[in-house]
């Protein structure tokens, strides 16, 4: 009898366990599916900011390259050279921020606002 009672007591108790664990195993095969999908979208969040940070860098370079102008540090002939290179890398870091750059009237725009 008393084995009986030990042996139904081992049973109902892997039971509880097994019914009680069976989320943490579910989420367990997803978890490295989620955890991929949650690196992959940490990584493109950084390397968009990283895009960012480069294109107000170049912004800060073409307005540093205009002030040089005017103050008489660059001549007229080295700031044009000086400011088409910049505005091409800045228009490159545009179309990859923009992904295929299919935006180029808003890059055009947002050039445009800088100072010439």
């Amino acid at each position: 009898m008393t084995l009986g009672v030990a042996l139904i007591t081992l049973l109902l108790l892997g039971l509880v366990v097994l019914v009680l664990s069976a989320p943490l195993r579910s989420r367990g095969g997803g978890t490295l599916a989620a955890g991929a999908d949650r690196q992959r979208a940490a990584d493109a969040t950084i390397a968009h900011d990283e895009l960012e940070a480069a294109r107000e860098a170049k912004y800060r370079e073409i307005r540093d390259a205009e002030l040089d102008y005017r103050t008489g540090k660059l001549s007229r002939e080295d700031y044009d050279a000086v400011d088409g290179d910049l505005r091409a890398e800045a228009i490159e870091i545009l179309n990859r921020l923009d992904g295929d750059g299919a935006g180029s009237e808003a890059i055009a725009d947002e050039l445009n606002g800088l100072p010439r």
